[in-house]
């Protein structure tokens, strides 16, 4: 998350909590000259605002809490991947993960070539979060695979560059982890 993003998400619901108190002073409880504000409308005016922006503060905090579970889940990946540890690569994934089956395969594909893949990092351009609960958690990512080399029998291969894919994360707490369920 960038700061330029929390900053103009914070922006935003101050704003519309201000406009929030304009209605409500302009839709009659304004008293006397139009400077004139009553003390009830005033009050209401500036608890619209700290709403707004409690509001904001809490997206802006699930926001960067959903990012650190995204970039925790992906160092996890790439170290599984750099180890060539299937059942840690596996343990990453809800029980019953189809995208965790296919993972393990592709990683089990490289075993049996000899070689792993260090360096791998997924580079974020984009993320939203879609839905949040205490045992769930959608993303929306856009993302590309950089830096991975496979390495192993004396060779080293940069593997191809990776064009940038949008993706729907779902992520599951279970056993007080949070894993991924799907990747679609």
């Amino acid at each position: 998350m960038n700061m330029r993003g929390l900053v103009l998400g914070l922006v935003v619901a101050v704003f519309l909590a201000a406009a929030a108190g304009g209605v409500l002073a302009l839709s009659g409880v304004i008293r006397g000259a139009p400077s004139e504000v009553s003390p009830s409308a005033s009050a209401r005016m500036s608890e619209a605002a700290k709403t707004g922006a409690r509001a904001a503060r809490r997206e802006a905090q699930v926001r960067v809490s959903a990012r650190r579970v995204l970039a925790a889940w992906d160092a996890a990946r790439a170290s599984a991947y750099s180890s060539g540890d299937a059942r840690a690569l596996g343990a990453l994934y809800a029980p019953g993960s189809g995208t965790g089956a296919a993972d393990v395969r592709l990683l089990r594909a490289y075993d049996d070539r000899g070689l792993h893949v260090e360096g791998m990092r997924m580079q974020v351009l984009a993320f939203a979060v879609r839905s949040t609960g205490p045992d769930r958690l959608v993303l929306s990512v856009t993302d590309r695979l950089v830096g991975a080399v496979a390495v192993g029998r004396g060779r080293r291969m940069v593997l191809p560059a990776d064009r940038a894919d949008r993706r729907r994360v779902t992520f599951v707490r279970h056993r007080g982890s949070w894993l991924v369920d799907e990747v679609r």
